[in-house]
């Protein structure tokens, strides 16, 4: 009977120890062990996806973009212009005439013309007539010598015109000279054939440039010591009036 016993143990162990071994193959392919599987899968096709996807653009910041930061100036980066040479400049084109400088006129750049007058009496005309290619500047009031005169006849003060005379190439000024006395009270009177008229710088006294000899009559004109001059002005008539 004990034998029998002890046969019939061993037979129930052993088929427990069987049943057992089959539960646990049973768990590991239908439970846990398919769910790790599925895991490990999904996990290898993320991956692969997400290195598959483009990069996505990182943001720039204001500073990134103006190629400058706030910290060191050494990582700055300069623009394009900056380190590009500069666009060759073209020639200046030369200044038209018109826009050239003003000169003074004088004996070279003007052509002057002496006409004693019938209107009013004892009285000549001078007519200065830019030839020049420049405008040019009449300054103050001509220096006439007649003959050989050391000095020249003061100016009529009345007659300061309000400006600077201008004469544009082919424009005219004028003057007149008082040569004597209309009711002959002037003394030392003589007749000269011979005109020099020189020219006056801004300043107003000095002489400048080259002087004019226009032509006089052939029985020359008659001058006494209350010989004077007007300034220069703008037209014939300003002139003559006094």
């Amino acid at each position: 009977m004990q034998s029998i016993r002890n046969s019939r143990t061993r037979f129930l162990t052993s088929a427990a120890t069987v049943a057992l071994t089959a539960l646990s193959l049973t768990a590991c392919g239908t439970g846990t062990g398919v769910a790790d599987e599925g895991a490990s899968a999904g996990s290898a096709t993320n991956a692969t996806t997400a290195a598959a996807a483009p990069a996505a653009a990182t943001p720039t910041s204001p500073a990134a973009a103006s190629g400058s930061s706030d910290g060191d100036s050494s990582n700055d980066v300069e623009p394009a212009a900056a380190s590009s040479k500069p666009a060759a400049q073209a020639p200046a084109s030369k200044a038209p005439a018109a826009a050239r400088k003003t000169i003074t006129c004088e004996g070279s750049n003007t052509k002057t013309v002496a006409a004693p007058l019938n209107r009013p009496v004892n009285h000549m005309l001078l007519t200065v007539t830019n030839t020049g290619r420049d405008t040019c500047y009449l300054y103050g009031y001509p220096a006439v010598r007649f003959g050989e005169a050391q000095s020249v006849p003061p100016v009529i003060e009345g007659s300061r015109p309000d400006g600077l005379i201008t004469l544009k190439p082919g424009e005219s000024g004028y003057a007149s000279v008082n040569l004597s006395a209309a009711d002959g009270s002037g003394s030392h009177g003589r007749t000269e054939k011979s005109l020099t008229v020189s020219f006056r710088g801004p300043s107003g006294n000095e002489s400048v440039g080259a002087s004019a000899r226009p032509s006089l009559p052939a029985k020359g004109v008659y001058v006494d010591n209350s010989l004077k001059v007007t300034y220069w002005l703008p037209s014939m008539d300003d002139a003559i009036s006094w």
